[in-house]
């Protein structure tokens, strides 16, 4: 049993003023692993003082005291992968070698930081004047619970590089992960007040954060709904805002793909990290032709997939994060079969012998029209729906049919085939033929999926604001 009953406050662990507390249940058994007493607006308050405070000396440190700051971010949780990685496997439930992969990602972040930062140009030239690129200040990071150590470095990796100082409002629901990476942190020697950590919900630490003053930009991942609020509430201080949203992204199959290797990939890509993310593939669109043919494949991709304990070997689909995304992942379920989709696999309750944590069973609808509920909202769940189309250009409108616009992934034997469709999607990233990841591209969405962008030298440009210097270089009569 944890007792996290501290907070990061001014490079101290210190007793929040808040006095709620929120067990912590591990996915995979329904068992209570911890406890968490949550902070409260005073607290927030508190965090955001501290790092007004250091910013005054942060923000003038240098690129290379920045770029050692980083390495050693990196170092101390490389040195403590063991111990992330099991906190992460208990509390949220994900396989244990997914996890483990995405820990070591979560610790690159600092490195690729640190490499962009060593070439962006924080000064530049441009025509008479001189502009400098400066750290905008204090930032809010508040980050989901589907992969809390990820989700972390994302942004905290540029905020350091940049020269600013943050406060972190992780998820509620992660808050043993986020002890041990404060841990991390602090044994990492970053200057106190820099980085800051408040345990607490969104409407009470996130709201303070977005409403404050001091607070100069939000950096959220979570759910559209609430990134909406976030922008209404920002705007009374004119926050800066990176806004990573929701997805319901499509999966356009070419009726020249290899079909015995693109639906299996597509089936994969839409149950990845068990279905809890806001890039899979969710809607897989086909030639209406060979929806029979999909179907077979599907089954047969699905039937091979392992549900069951994260720490077994082989699982590829693990617990639902809590009870309450348990029955919002039973609630589409049952929404699909009353709107009238073909149920091809899976369907309602847990899977055979897994009652006791909260597993689902992987669900494929097929025959799903556009006008449902599956096919429009996200479900952050095992829940794929197949959609068919007569010609390309239905395929790309079905495609676009959506508020979302994050990723997208298309499927073709012919790369001018694959690439003509891929001009025409409406996406933040598309992956054409495969699964592939570039940490210094830019990851972020079109339409409702979001604002701004993460990852690189964009992902960088967000922390710092553009001043315009003129006359510097022009010596007084």
């Amino acid at each position: 049993m944890r007792i996290i009953d501290k907070i990061y406050i001014n490079g101290q662990f210190v007793k929040p003023l808040g006095t709620e507390v929120q067990e912590l249940i591990n996915p995979a058994t329904k068992q209570v692993i911890g406890v968490v007493t949550l902070g409260d607006e005073q607290d927030t308050r508190d965090a955001i003082a501290a790092a007004k405070a250091a910013f005054k000396t942060f923000s003038k440190t240098t690129n290379e005291e920045r770029a050692q700051m980083l390495q050693r971010l990196h170092d101390v949780m490389m040195n403590k992968l063991d111990l992330l990685n099991q906190v992460a496997v208990d509390e949220y439930g994900a396989p244990a070698a997914a996890t483990a992969g995405r820990t070591q990602y979560a610790a690159k972040n600092f490195l690729h930081n640190m490499e962009v930062m060593k070439e962006f140009e924080f000064e530049k030239r441009i025509g008479k004047a001189k502009v400098v690129l400066e750290p905008l200040g204090v930032i809010g990071l508040i980050t989901p619970w589907n992969a809390n150590y990820t989700h972390i470095s994302t942004k905290l990796a540029p905020a350091i590089a940049a020269g600013c100082t943050v406060v972190i409002k992780t998820s509620e629901l992660s808050a043993i992960q986020t002890q041990v990476i404060a841990e991390c942190f602090h044994e990492a020697g970053i200057p106190a007040g820099v980085i800051n950590f408040v345990n607490g919900r969104g409407d009470v630490v996130g709201a303070e954060l977005t409403r404050h003053p001091d607070v100069a930009m939000i950096s959220f991942t979570g759910s559209t709904q609430v990134g909406r609020i976030i922008s209404r509430d920002g705007a009374a201080t004119m926050k800066r805002l990176v806004l990573e949203l929701g997805g319901k992204s499509p999966n356009v199959i070419l009726d020249d793909a290899d079909f015995h290797s693109a639906i299996p990939l597509a089936v994969m890509t839409a149950f990845s990290n068990s279905g809890q993310a806001c890039h899979v593939g969710s809607r897989l669109i086909v030639p209406e032709q060979r929806l029979e043919e999909v179907k077979k494949l599907v089954i047969k991709t699905v039937e091979g997939i392992k549900v069951g304990n994260p720490w077994e070997e082989g699982t590829f689909i693990g617990p639902m994060v809590s009870q309450k995304q348990y029955e919002t992942v039973q609630r589409y379920i049952r929404l699909g079969l009353e709107e009238g989709a073909e149920l091809i696999i899976g369907g309602e309750g847990h899977p055979e012998g897994l009652d006791n944590g909260y597993y689902v069973k992987p669900t494929v609808f097929a025959n799903v029209t556009m006008d449902m509920k599956i096919a429009k909202e996200e479900i952050f769940g095992p829940v794929l729906s197949i959609l068919t189309y007569k010609t390309e250009e239905e395929a790309i409108d079905i495609a676009n049919d959506t508020i979302y616009g994050l990723s997208a992934y298309v499927s073709s034997s012919n790369l001018d085939n694959a690439n003509r469709v891929v001009s025409q999607i409406v996406s933040g990233r598309v992956l054409i033929n495969g699964l592939y990841d570039e940490p210094k591209a830019p990851f972020g969405g079109f339409k409702q999926s979001g604002i701004d962008r993460e990852f690189g030298a964009y992902g960088l440009q967000a922390y710092v604001e553009p001043k315009t210097i003129m006359g510097y270089d022009i010596v007084p009569q």
